[in-house]
């Protein structure tokens, strides 16, 4: 799909949900031809001619100023993450055929030394991740809580890829709706931040062929900020596992994530990594992934 058309789907996707009285508008009654506001409602609400608002839903993004963008933000309710989504739409769009003057950074299979040393440093879970969901590193109790994802991968370890492709990922997701959900917003985010990315747009082409799941929620346009909360899972050799995650940008590479895993202190859980990572002590030749 090209920028022009995300730009259309996202605009009609988000006026489509929400009603006049939700946006503040009187409801003079009578059947209307379409589900939530109108294009001349949100015209209205971001304080916009109709044809400027019909011009950049039909993907001409072109001198578009930030204020008129953060007005439509308004209009439509956009969250965080959507605004900045839209925002990114909107620069690819005017971006256009330029060619751009650098590898994008999401393509890093590498990390450097000092966050090598950090990783293996922390106690805990923790993996390093780029905007298509791959794996980039971990530490080895993160590999370990992991491990069903490396065994023959059909390609570069992929946390979306697993979990629409993948029948253990049913069992291993505890709460497979949820996390289909939240991977797919931040995929639809990540395609807004780098269009022109090849892998990202080969890994949605593979998800959209090889899922019907994957295509219904990708098609709901919806994105997401991923900076923490709580992921049920279930691990071949230990069980259940209730864990809390925070999710951090390197700085030196921004393009990547440091994600780390936890457990409330003398929970089930706490116990359960607990023993994950005594099994890993006993396989020491299993417990680093490169990076």
């Amino acid at each position: 799909m090209t920028t022009a058309a995300n730009i259309r789907e996202f605009l009609i996707s988000r006026r489509s949900r929400l009603s006049p009285a939700e946006a503040g508008l009187p409801d003079f009654g009578g059947r209307r031809r379409v589900p939530g506001l109108r294009r001349e409602e949100v015209a209205l609400l971001a304080g916009m001619s109709v044809e400027y608002y019909v011009r950049l839903e039909r993907g001409n993004a072109s001198g578009i100023s930030d204020g008129i963008l953060d007005g439509i933000s308004r209009a439509l309710k956009l969250d965080d993450a959507e605004h900045a989504h839209l925002y990114d739409l909107v620069r690819a769009a005017n971006r256009g055929a330029r060619k751009p003057h650098r590898k994008p950074a999401s393509h890093t299979h590498q990390i450097r030394a000092g966050t090598r040393q950090t990783l293996d440093a922390m106690t805990f879970p923790a993996i390093v991740q780029n905007g298509r969901m791959e794996l980039i590193a971990t530490n080895a109790l993160g590999r370990a809580l992991f491990s069903e994802m490396y065994e023959d991968p059909p390609g570069p370890v992929n946390f979306a890829r697993f979990l629409f492709l993948d029948p253990r990922a049913r069992k291993a997701y505890r709460e497979w709706n949820d996390s289909a959900e939240q991977i797919v917003a931040l995929l639809r985010a990540e395609s807004g931040r780098v269009p022109s990315d090849k892998s990202l747009r080969s890994l949605i082409e593979e998800l959209l062929n090889g899922s019907t799941e994957f295509t219904a929620l990708w098609e709901a346009h919806d994105v997401r900020i991923h900076l923490a909360g709580n992921k049920p899972f279930h691990h071949p050799d230990v069980g259940d596992l209730d864990l809390t995650y925070e999710a951090m940008q390197l700085m030196a590479d921004p393009a990547l994530q440091l994600v780390c895993f936890t457990a409330e202190p003398g929970s089930a859980t706490d116990h359960a990594l607990r023993l994950l990572g005594s099994m890993v002590a006993r396989r020491p030749e299993q417990s680093k992934l490169e990076g």
